[in-house]
């Protein structure tokens, strides 16, 4: 067997990496770290030394997701030259970017009894990323003026209680009957906080 150089990030990537397919493939409990470990090409040892067990390896690819989802918003976000032009955005990318292939294996996790407290917590933290995008852009609309909105915190919190309970729908629907549901979300929801012009 040739051996290689070892380079500890690239091997945590590579870890990573085999990790998400196998978990896609086969669920949480149906992939083992012996799995990984085949495919990846390194022992349990280098595995266990990189995440420490099976639940922390899952929590740093569902971390990844969410910093990849937040960093494809901001890509798109610009493209947007008001508040309520970006709110009908960020529901369409809300739409098209919910359903990921690790989504199943996060609820699998979620639903288990047996699921560590702590990877539970890290798992309803993800949320942080979309809810901060959420503020900025109520934080935006007030900034401009489009939005009068007297809580922040709360309407960001209603925004994103909204679009987590759509998007069960993308389970079920797809396409324009998908699309028109989640526009006229967006459109009853600025007609509550748009702000509007003194008579």
């Amino acid at each position: 067997m040739n051996k290689r150089h070892y380079n500890s990030e690239e091997t945590r990537q590579i870890i990573a990496s085999k990790a998400a397919q196998l978990f896609a493939q086969k669920g949480f409990a149906g992939t083992s770290i012996a799995d990984i470990s085949r495919e990846a090409g390194f022992s349990k040892g280098h595995i266990y030394y990189h995440f420490e067990n099976k639940e922390k390896l899952f929590v740093h690819l569902s971390q990844e997701t969410m910093r990849n989802w937040g960093e494809k918003w901001k890509a798109v976000a610009g493209s947007y030259p008001t508040a309520v032009e970006k709110l009908y955005g960020m529901a369409y990318f809300v739409m098209n970017n919910y359903k990921t292939p690790l989504l199943p294996v996060g609820q699998e996790l979620a639903m288990n009894p047996n699921t560590s407290p702590e990877t539970l917590q890290a798992l309803q933290g993800l949320a942080a990323t979309p809810m901060a995008a959420y503020a900025e852009i109520f934080r935006e609309g007030l900034e401009s003026g489009e939005f009068a909105i007297e809580n922040l915190e709360e309407t960001t919190l209603l925004f994103g209680s909204w679009m987590g309970t759509l998007c069960q729908f993308t389970l079920t629907m797809e396409g324009e009957p998908l699309r028109r549901l989640f526009q006229q979300a967006v459109t009853i929801f600025v007609g509550g906080i748009r702000k509007r012009e003194d008579t």
